[in-house]
């Protein structure tokens, strides 16, 4: 998450592969899409598939001081996003979604359903660098 091992703007693919949602704050979130935006080639491809929001009840509160960092989960700090926070935040970072591929919430309970497992809802997208 800290420094990706290439040049800058060299990758034409990123693959942010479960690993964000493991930051334990917000600015830790924000270093690892900025670090990703500086790997990434011009209209390079961001692959992502991190947690929703979703995946916590919605009466969960965020650790004092962040605003998607919950320990409800696994009871350490992790990042969960809604869909709109999570493309403001690839957006700022110069991403934009890419339109053929929609962004889809996985393993999101049926409403009403009994809650089985704790098996995470998880965003996954497809986004591009602009420019």
């Amino acid at each position: 998450m800290d420094h990706l091992p290439v040049a800058d703007r060299s990758a034409d693919l990123v693959i942010a592969h479960g690993i964000w949602n493991l930051a334990r704050s917000g600015a830790e979130f924000r270093q690892a899409v900025r670090e990703a935006a500086r790997a990434a080639a011009h209209h390079a491809a961001l692959f992502v598939f991190t947690f929703s929001r979703t995946t916590l009840p919605a009466d969960a509160q965020p650790v004092e001081g962040e605003s998607f960092v919950f320990t409800q989960f696994s009871g350490e700090p992790q990042c969960f996003l809604t869909e709109q926070r999570l493309v403001s935040e690839l957006e700022e970072a110069g991403f934009v979604r890419d339109a053929a591929v929609p962004v889809r919430e996985l393993n999101r309970p049926r409403p009403g359903a009994l809650a089985a497992s704790r098996v995470p809802v998880i965003y996954e997208g497809l986004f591009r660098r602009r420019e």
